[in-house]
């Protein structure tokens, strides 16, 4: 990610708005993007201070570019670059080794005059054959061990331009949200990802169902329930990423920057056109449900409409999504659960979302080669054999009606 001293905001009034980069104001920056990319993937060999002068002195010709512009890119350009380091110290050892042996030739010249006759060249040679090592090889080694001077190893890059300048703009909104002191995301769909990722990033949360169905996340950290504080930004930063991936979303989030006095809001959604390089998570944790869900079909069966991880069931910090739920039209509903991944740690962790949350109306359709460790659910339960049918389903919900 960025640094503060990468990011570019404007404040209108009490709203926030992270630089962005589109492509009707700065098209002009797709090709400029290539050229970037290009002077990395040419690049292997050359320090990290090359590659960056070369960076800025093709975007300082360009007139909406500020150099914190330009050292933006070059930090996302070397997020995606391997530099060789020192990391035995070699370096040090280099220089005071060839200090040592050029003090008592000091002063070194050109040319011989009068009592100064220590050739500099002739002296390098001296120094390189006793090291066993040629003159430039000492060279590119002598300050490895700062981060200007390390060459490019590696550059494995962005797949084009644009990527490049998408990955800018969300790189941007993170940087805005260092300064957050909480922040709330509105759900329709991909709860159990937006809950994953929000616990990967170490944050808190509390769920409130919403009057359309949708689900409210306030998302922050332990020390938020005692002080109003901004030290949770970064992980709201790392969150973001993972919420681009998912759909129909939209979050607000309270900013203190150190340069106001007031909170600031800065709200985005999922029509903003960030995209993540997250990959998308898949729909179905499995066969099973897939060939279930495809076999259900869009239209009711029975009365019965069956909506995908429509429902969150929530206790404190313990979240529990289970993978169907199933409304029927005169208004009861089941929620089904399909078991059917075997690990000791798997099942015991669904037999304790099961019984902390006994008082929904769960379904259980388990797998027959463990329905036993299930047993004190067993009116509840639907075994199967490599799939789950339809038809089995219906005529539970069918016996339960009765």
């Amino acid at each position: 990610m960025l640094t503060r001293e990468h990011g570019i905001a404007v404040y209108d009034g009490a709203v926030a708005h992270p630089d962005r980069l589109t492509r009707r104001q700065h098209g002009h920056y797709i090709d400029l993007a290539e050229k970037m990319l290009d002077i990395y993937r040419r690049g292997c060999g050359r320090v990290r201070r090359e590659l960056h002068r070369d960076i800025h002195s093709l975007l300082e010709k360009i007139p909406d570019c500020p150099p914190r512009r330009a050292d933006a890119f070059c930090k996302l350009l070397d997020e995606q670059s391997e530099y060789i380091k020192d990391k035995k110290g070699t370096a040090a050892q280099l220089r005071r080794q060839v200090y040592r042996a050029a003090a008592s030739h000091h002063p070194l010249v050109q040319s011989k005059f009068e009592l100064h006759d220590s050739l500099e060249p002739e002296v390098k040679l001296k120094i390189s054959a006793d090291i066993g090592e040629s003159w430039d090889s000492i060279v590119r080694r002598f300050f490895i061990d700062i981060p200007d001077f390390q060459p490019l190893q590696f550059f494995a890059g962005y797949k084009s331009g644009n990527e490049l300048l998408a990955r800018y703009n969300v790189a941007q909104t993170q940087v805005a949200l260092y300064d957050a002191l909480a922040m709330t995301v509105w759900a329709k769909d991909d709860f159990k990802t937006i809950l994953r990722y929000a616990k990967l990033a170490g944050l808190m949360h509390s769920i409130a169902q919403c009057d359309d169905g949708s689900y409210r996340f306030d998302l922050n950290g332990p020390a938020s329930l005692l002080s109003h504080t901004t030290r949770y930004g970064i992980a709201m930063a790392k969150f973001i990423p993972g919420l681009l991936s998912c759909s129909q979303w939209r979050f607000e989030a309270k900013i203190r920057p150190k340069q106001w006095r007031r909170d600031l809001l800065l709200s985005l959604d999922s029509s903003a056109g960030l995209t993540s390089p997250v990959v998308a998570a898949d729909e179905f944790d499995s066969d099973v449900e897939s060939d279930f869900f495809t076999a259900w079909g869009p239209d009711p069966r029975d009365g019965w409409q069956l909506h995908r991880e429509s429902r969150v069931l929530h206790q404190d910090q313990k979240v529990f999504i289970p993978d169907f739920t199933m409304t029927h039209v005169d208004g009861r509903h089941w929620l089904l659960e399909i078991i059917g991944f075997w690990t000791p740690e798997y099942l015991k962790q669904k037999q304790v979302a099961l019984t902390r949350f006994q008082e929904y109306p769960i379904l259980l359709a388990v797998d027959k080669t463990f329905q036993d460790h299930f047993v004190d659910y067993a009116p509840n339960i639907i075994a199967y054999k490599k799939r789950l049918k339809a038809s089995d389903v219906l005529e539970f919900l069918r016996r339960t009606a009765s």
